[in-house]
């Protein structure tokens, strides 16, 4: 059974992984920076990769410390083995830890994910070609993965990118913090309380002191 999550430390918010070779310079920059001007701290192996450190335990280790896994399925996402076994990694820990994960079909259906079609397909033939031992536990991972509930970025905001990115950001930041919903009738509202929040660097650590000015007899909760 997995553990409830608010028993977790963690020290990101938001893990992201994807194919560098696909989306590093292009969707996966757009998001990381639209995650981290909203406050929400998050890792990215070129970001976050300390100098001369050995890639695989150290993004193993920043899965651990993840409260959300974001996983950007491109279309050449399976053909390294790399990133099958992140994803593999990513799925056990929800199990086991309650970690939250998110797909993100980026120029891929998630029936291509989910069963192994087409780009899919063919890397899997290259892999069972390679008499790979781990193909079983990839393509399982790969299934629970694809069913999960996600986006799919022609869907979203109509396949506009940056829209749509904005969207995606606005729903990762609820479910981390709930206390910032409010009231869609509270006018200009919600653009004060994001600027807020990137203010107060919110995940990243250390200790913020927040001063509330108001009118006489105002009272603060």
């Amino acid at each position: 059974m997995a553990s409830s999550s608010s028993s977790q430390s963690w020290i990101y918010d938001v893990f992201l992984s994807f194919r560098g070779e696909d989306t590093r310079k292009t969707y996966v920059d757009h998001l990381y920076n639209a995650l981290v001007q909203n406050g929400i701290h998050t890792y990215k192996d070129d970001e976050a990769l300390p100098r001369g450190e050995t890639i695989g335990p150290a993004l193993l280790k920043a899965i651990d410390e993840s409260r959300i896994a974001v996983i950007i399925f491109s279309e050449n996402y399976a053909n390294s083995s790399w990133c099958l076994d992140e994803v593999t990694y990513i799925m056990e820990r929800k199990d086991e830890r309650g970690q939250i994960v998110m797909p993100i079909f980026y120029h891929v259906d998630p029936s291509e994910v989910r069963k192994q079609k087409g780009k899919y397909k063919e890397a899997f033939a290259q892999h069972e070609l390679e008499n790979n031992k781990r193909v079983e536990a990839w393509r399982k991972a790969l299934k629970e993965a694809g069913n999960l509930a996600g986006w799919e970025s022609k869907l979203v905001a109509n396949g506009h990118e940056s829209k749509g990115i904005k969207e995606i950001v606005n729903t990762i930041s609820s479910r981390l913090f709930p206390v910032f919903n409010v009231n869609e009738d509270l006018i200009g509202i919600e653009t004060r309380l994001q600027d807020l929040k990137s203010q107060l660097e919110i995940g990243s650590g250390g200790v913020r002191m927040v001063g509330i000015w108001g009118v006489g007899g105002g009272v603060a909760l």
